[in-house]
């Protein structure tokens, strides 16, 4: 049985903060109070100075089997989620085969059964993520599957969208929406703007966001279903859901940690790494991004975690695929650009001259620790319905009797991003060589020590 004692750290979790130690023993929390003491057979972790805070819950992350196993696999991915304090991922459906069924979502629990965390298969709306015929979601649900996405296409029919709002409010089930028209974005591979041009790349409207994003609120309206909106990058995006909020409407919405830090400037120099679906976008959305997370408009950061490998990467920019890697430097981005308010070290020069300019007229209060371990445990894991065992149980505290799925971190630890020392199967990080703070130093799940200051240990 694992005996586990995180000794003097600050414990944050959404009933507050307080001083006290932890102790872990089996799968559970046992107890948690003041100067517990250490008997024989306890490992000690000293969190002296550390964060302790529910485990962070993913709902974004591609772990590429079956497939695409050259750039990611269950194993290698869920340890280099556990490096960045995760302990349950939702994983996107867009493998091969599709897991557009009971069978696929059968062989991903299967192969995530010795994961280094929680592995949550979402299911895709349509057959083959096609668009065109709904997938069963009731046999997938019967699995345990809460979260069902085209994810990678966006359900480009108004009237197939309709139909599954209908089915899944039936099933009380949530449909994760990827907002993008299609008939706007195909060619484009960065934001449509002034960088665009002054490159010759073919961009990709806001338009192509914003358009879906408001059918699909009027869909949620008439289908009285809940939505999630998946990696929300502009400013109008943003203005939607405050109306949708304010309608009171069943919408949630996520934010990646490249569109809170990153501008389409960082494409300047056609590196690859920095093609990703929906672009990053300008700095005044970035700006309107942060905005929306420090006035409670967007619920959770998720990584949306899409491993490439190096051949994938080093070709023309219209053949590269989009996506890069961001479990393991989601707290230190997120810490960086919304806790410390720092703009993340310039690609080039034009960034920095960029963030300067919007700073001026676009002042983002900074947010406090709790609110971002919020958006990164207790808020995500009731989203994806992971909140009894995840976030804190029921999306309460750390308590004796919990599920013992806890990260210590350290919130003021600055480091480089190397890419050679993630534990990812790929290295396509927009972060390289680039100074964050905030840094995971252990992760438990089910009582287990799995990561360990750099170490994977499962």
């Amino acid at each position: 049985m694992h005996r586990i004692l995180l000794k003097g750290g600050t414990v944050v979790d959404s009933t507050g903060t307080r001083k006290c130690d932890v102790l872990v023993e089996g799968n559970d929390i046992s107890s948690i109070g003041e100067d517990l003491p250490a008997s024989r057979g306890v490992l000690v972790l000293d969190c002296h100075g550390y964060i302790v805070s529910p485990g962070f819950v993913d709902l974004h992350t591609h772990l590429r089997q079956p497939g695409y196993e050259r750039a990611e696999t269950v194993e290698s991915g869920t340890r280099a989620a556990a490096a960045g304090g995760y302990t349950a991922v939702v994983c996107m459906p867009n493998t091969d085969p599709a897991i557009d069924n009971a069978s696929v979502v059968k062989d991903i629990l299967a192969l995530s059964a010795n994961a280094s965390c929680q592995v949550v298969p979402a299911g895709a709306i349509t057959v083959d993520r096609a668009g065109e015929q709904l997938a069963p979601m009731s046999e997938m649900k019967d699995l345990g599957v809460s979260i069902f996405t085209d994810d990678g296409r966006g359900v480009q029919d108004a009237a197939v969208m309709r139909r599954a709002l209908e089915y899944a409010s039936g099933l009380d089930v949530t449909l994760a929406q990827h907002c993008e028209v299609e008939q706007l974005s195909t060619g484009g591979v960065m934001h449509e703007g002034e960088w665009s041009s002054r490159l010759g790349l073919a961009g990709v409207p806001r338009e192509a966001e914003e358009i879906m994003m408001a059918r699909d609120i009027a869909l949620a309206r008439l289908a009285r279903a809940r939505i999630h909106f998946m990696h929300v990058s502009t400013a109008m995006s943003t203005r939607l859901l405050q109306h949708a909020r304010e309608e009171g409407l069943r919408v949630t919405a996520e934010v990646t940690p490249h569109h809170i830090s990153l501008t389409d400037a960082m494409l300047s120099d056609y590196d690859t790494v920095y093609r990703v679906n929906p672009p990053l976008r300008t700095a005044e959305d970035v700006y309107a991004l942060r905005d929306a997370v420090a006035a409670g408009l967007l619920d959770a950061i998720a990584t949306d975690h899409a491993p490439h490998a190096p051949e994938e990467r080093d070709i023309p920019m219209d053949q590269a695929p989009p996506g890069m890697i961001g479990l393991e430097t989601a707290l230190g981005v997120a810490i960086t650009s919304l806790v410390k308010r720092e703009w993340l070290p310039p690609h080039s020069g034009n960034v920095s001259q960029d963030a300067e300019a919007s700073e001026e007229g676009v002042r983002t209060a900074p947010i406090g620790i709790a609110m971002l371990i919020g958006m990164l445990s207790q808020q995500p894991a009731a989203i994806a319905g992971l909140d009894a065992k995840h976030g804190g149980r029921q999306g309460g505290p750390l308590q004796p009797g919990a599920p013992a799925n806890i990260t210590v971190f350290d919130p003021d630890a600055g480091w480089v991003v190397d890419p050679a020392s993630l534990l990812s199967r790929s290295r396509n990080t927009p972060f390289a060589g680039m100074k964050l703070t905030g840094k995971v130093l252990h992760t438990i799940y089910e009582g287990e020590l799995v990561y360990d200051n750099g170490q994977a240990t499962r």
